[in-house]
């Protein structure tokens, strides 16, 4: 079965929301990278910085996302994805205009909406073009968006703050993304649903899946279900990281915006960029033996994080701590390639695009809501109790949660395991 963009085209509209995508996550990254000048400028408190970062950002980005898969399911997906582009980015220049604490809530609140309809949209286009046994690496290159943004961000962010001013850097990565938003219709055409499945659903054309009723198939899977907690366990360290990384290694490690410009951008881009390639080139490898490498992959990879995570925290120096960064940020993301290829391939192709938000509001609303707004919680409760190096200890009550997760996943595995036995003829 031929996909339905054939050839070069389909290369074309990967990478198109690959860029999308790395915008996304740019726009998402800012505030975390320029946290130090923002602090300095607005005077704004670790716990807030949380609450922005986090839960008032998730409120929007993972909630919106539900409407907006149902109607993405019904409509142009690439429409969809063109309009939210436009929307998060203009947003994104609000917030270089911010000039109170208030204003930078509502601008963030703003780029959570736009956002809730970028990535949704990608997932069902991706799974649309490419066959199985290709989705694997075409979900890690898509993947690729978040370390790509987060290291870009980095580099462009920490350096126009420090040679000119935080606000430029939202006002100009806002610009782009509007041009960016007019150039998706004409990139990226809209393809049929179920067009490189191998054994398509059959669905009269007038047929839509209810809203409802997906809803409520997600939430009772356990499939979906234990994906996506697993995912948000993960994602309550790795957002959790991320949105105090840049500060922890200035305030903790003695490192200087232009270092992190170059050095912590490096280490970004270099250990996410590659857990997203090797993780989606294992999934389209193993995945044709079995199901199971969906959850066994993340649960092995976290395993062996966990250690240098704690490492990492702890490290003196920050060469060091950045050396050690790496080799966390390389099995930290494996899981992500893995959650959204099995979900995607275990519902129907009219309900694609709500089962990948869905997805996204549990796994974002743990990860992205709560994770950085414990972590600026955790951080002022220990200096208000005196403790010395407050931020470093808020970090370390991360751990616990990759236990959590590698028990999610495990249970996962189970499932998958226990579904391929019932398959199997006796």
């Amino acid at each position: 079965m031929e996909t339905q963009a054939g050839g070069s085209r389909r290369w074309i509209v990967l990478v198109t929301l690959t860029f999308v995508y790395v915008l996304n996550f740019l726009d998402r990254q800012l505030l975390g990278i320029l946290a130090k000048p923002i602090q300095d400028s607005l005077h704004v408190t670790d716990s807030q910085l949380g609450l922005i970062g986090g839960l008032y950002f998730a409120m929007f980005y993972c909630f919106i996302a539900i409407p907006v898969g149902w109607l993405a399911d019904r409509t142009s997906r690439v429409t969809i994805l063109s309009l939210a582009c436009a929307i998060w980015s203009g947003a994104t220049i609000a917030c270089g205009l911010a000039t109170s604490y208030t204003q930078l809530v509502i601008a963030r609140m703003t780029v959570g909406f736009g956002e809730a309809g970028g990535v949704p949209p990608s997932y069902a286009i991706i799974t649309d073009t490419f066959r199985p046994g290709e989705r694997g690496t075409a979900f890690g290159i898509f993947n690729l968006g978040p370390p790509i943004g987060a290291a870009l961000g980095i580099a462009f962010g920490a350096s126009i703050a420090a040679l000119l001013d935080w606000r430029i850097a939202f006002i100009a990565i806002g610009a782009i993304g509007v041009v960016t938003a007019i150039l998706v219709p004409i990139l990226v055409r809209e393809p049929k649903r179920g067009a490189t499945d191998l054994n398509p659903v059959a669905t009269p054309p007038a047929a839509k899946a209810p809203f409802w009723g997906t809803c409520a198939m997600f939430f009772r899977h356990p499939v979906l279900m234990l994906a996506a907690l697993g995912s948000g366990a993960t994602q309550f360290v790795t957002y959790g990281l991320g949105q105090f990384a840049v500060l922890f290694l200035i305030r903790e490690k003695g490192m200087t915006l232009p270092e992190i410009a170059i050095w912590y951008a490096l280490v970004v881009g270099i250990g996410m960029s590659a857990a997203m390639l090797i993780s989606g080139r294992i999934i389209d490898r193993l995945s044709r033996r079995g199901r199971i490498v969906y959850a066994l992959g993340p649960a092995i990879s976290l395993a062996i994080a966990m250690p240098f995570y704690v490492a990492f925290v702890w490290a003196p120096a920050w060469p060091l701590a950045l050396l050690l960064l790496t080799v966390v940020n390389c099995f930290n993301y494996f899981y992500l390639s893995a959650s959204v290829a099995l979900v995607q391939e275990e519902v129907r192709p009219d309900q694609r695009v709500l089962s990948g938000a869905l997805l996204l509001l549990v796994m974002n609303f743990i990860g992205l809501g709560l994770g950085p707004t414990w972590v600026g919680a955790a951080s002022d409760w220990f200096k208000a109790h005196g403790w010395d190096h407050g931020l470093q200890l808020a970090l370390y009550t991360l751990s616990p949660f990759y236990l959590i997760a590698i028990a999610l996943f495990l249970t996962l595995a189970r499932v998958l395991r226990a579904e391929q036995a019932a398959k199997v003829p006796a």
